[in-house]
């Protein structure tokens, strides 16, 4: 089974984008930061069965594109969906198999999103 990690540091939200992504997808996990996603990557187990990253960080800290860039760097066949805030922009996030969405997107548009990198990304292992 595929595990989607959400790393929120708004726990509403948070709450509110688990919920939304477990109507369709089995295996949703969440961390409150960087460290925590960071810490759950580097288990071989998770790791193996990660198919998606949807990152909502917004709080300071380590976050936005230096959080994706470290990301990709260690796992770099791993998609991630970014939902920005207000002074973010898609074209501060590069990289194969990154999309960037306004977090205040619908919840359909999100999964749809999510969707469409989770088969972009089975296309590519084919």
């Amino acid at each position: 089974m595929a595990t989607i990690l959400l790393v929120d540091d708004d726990p509403l939200q948070a709450f509110v984008r688990k919920s939304i992504l477990e109507r369709r997808f089995a295996d949703v996990q969440r961390v409150a930061d960087a460290a925590e996603a960071f810490c759950l990557i580097e288990q071989p187990r998770f790791a193996e069965k990660l198919a998606l990253v949807v990152s909502g960080l917004h709080m300071p800290g380590f976050r936005g594109p230096a959080f994706v860039d470290e990301l990709l760097a260690r796992l770099p066949s791993v998609p991630v969906l970014v939902l920005g805030g207000a002074r973010e922009m898609a074209s501060d996030y590069t990289g194969q198999g990154v999309r960037f969405l306004s977090r205040t997107v619908p919840a359909e548009r999100m999964l749809e999103a999510a969707d469409q990198l989770l088969t972009e990304d089975e296309s590519k292992a084919v």
